[in-house]
């Protein structure tokens, strides 16, 4: 199992790579481990940030948003290449993802399409954000691609990994599209940190990752809170199983992912609906209310399993 470094370490590995780190303030403290484990770790994740100007990068990534507390990352890559360390422990940059992907990193495979999100990423990735517009459009520096390469290749070079320990946010969940845009090659960058690891390509060996289990939904505490119509903002006020059926549905394309809140209101009511209605229930029988069958065909398919 992969332990992360102390923070002085970390910082060592970086700058032994030849990366050029700016330390913010209070970096090495700021983390979301109150919120649960940071580890066994088993790569390194890379984002875009969907924003523009370095200093205003750092400082969302530092503080995240009111929806999403900061540290956003560990280190922010910017345009000039220079790493700004912002955070050390968990930090809230990957999010739920898929087990299959993850299993997949942990043996140094090219992964699988995602198409769960049941993992929790933040445990187990390091995550660098990279300004960019995130348009597609937005163009890669030089000199910002090769601070990627040399931060994968600090922390696969520490671990023993291999350059398939590295991936990208769209590879891990469903939806995401970053990193991309002109000067973005994948490809190149994994060729890189490979030939900056020695160019063995036989990755070291990592113990494997149980499979790990499928969460669970309480039927009759999701039909309590489908018929609750909670409030549109703050702490949802039903069953946290609501959120892994918003997740399903956001996968089937039938919620958008900005409602996958935690709140079964209406609009989760309208997706769940819709979901029905694929089944080929009609009138009542697709209203929005779970019933056991149609729960259980969306679980099947999305990664989680119905207790009556």
């Amino acid at each position: 199992m992969a332990t992360p470094p102390t923070a002085a370490t970390f910082l060592k590995c970086l700058r032994d790579e030849g990366v050029t780190v700016i330390e913010v303030d209070g970096w090495r403290t700021r983390n979301r481990n109150h919120k649960g484990p940071w580890g066994p770790v088993h790569g390194v994740m890379i984002h875009h940030t969907v924003t523009r100007g370095t200093a205003n990068t750092v400082k969302i990534v530092r503080d995240g948003y009111s929806s999403l507390p900061g540290p956003l990352c560990h280190g922010m890559i910017a345009k000039d290449g220079r790493v700004h360390l912002v955070g050390y422990g968990r930090a809230n940059h990957a999010g739920l993802g898929d087990p299959d992907v993850l299993r997949a990193v942990i043996n140094e495979k090219t992964p699988p399409t995602d198409n769960e999100v049941t993992v929790d990423g933040n445990r187990h990735f390091y995550g660098f954000e990279c300004e960019n517009l995130g348009d597609g459009d937005d163009p890669w520096p030089d000199a910002q691609i090769e601070a990627i390469v040399r931060v994968t290749a600090a922390l696969c070079r520490h671990h023993g990994w291999s350059a398939r320990s590295a991936l990208r946010h769209l590879d891990w969940q469903p939806g995401k599209v970053d990193p991309r845009g002109p000067g973005m090659n994948w490809g190149d960058i994994l060729n890189r940190v490979t030939k900056r690891l020695g160019g063995n390509s036989t990755p070291t060996p990592k113990p494997p990752l149980p499979a790990p289990s499928k969460p669970a939904v309480d039927l009759s505490k999701l039909v309590a809170a489908a018929k609750s119509d909670p409030a549109k903002t703050g702490t949802p006020a039903t069953y946290s199983g609501t959120k892994t059926v918003e997740a399903a549905l956001v996968n089937a394309g039938l919620l958008a992912k900005k409602y996958s809140d935690g709140h079964y209101g209406t609009t989760t009511v309208a997706a769940y609906a819709r979901w029905q209605r694929s089944l080929g229930y009609t009138g009542p029988d697709a209203d929005g209310i779970p019933g056991k069958t149609s729960l259980t065909r969306l679980g099947d398919l999305h990664g989680f399993t119905v207790v009556a």
